[in-house]
């Protein structure tokens, strides 16, 4: 099953900022994680997902190590016990 949750990708405004550079990604990833920490709503809708088994996030970057696919499993990863109580 296939699901596409834009609403939890970087904001376009942070997606522009970012615009791929090496030097930006830490600055990149502490603002994605505070976005994805503020609006946590969109995240009940990739919880089954989650909850099923492997999940694969897509990206568009070039870089394989710096992304945003990179950044949102981390934070997934660090959460993944308050996912169900979401």
């Amino acid at each position: 099953m296939n699901l596409w949750c834009k609403d939890i990708a970087p904001s376009s405004e942070l997606r522009k900022w970012f615009d791929h550079r090496a030097e930006r990604f830490a600055a990149f990833s502490e603002e994605y994680r505070q976005e994805l920490e503020g609006d946590q709503a969109d995240l009940l809708e990739l919880q089954p997902y989650l909850q099923a088994g492997p999940v694969s996030l897509i990206y568009a970057a070039r870089d394989s190590a710096i992304n945003h696919a990179r950044v949102l499993q981390a934070w997934l990863l660090l959460r993944r016990f308050e996912l169900s109580s979401l």
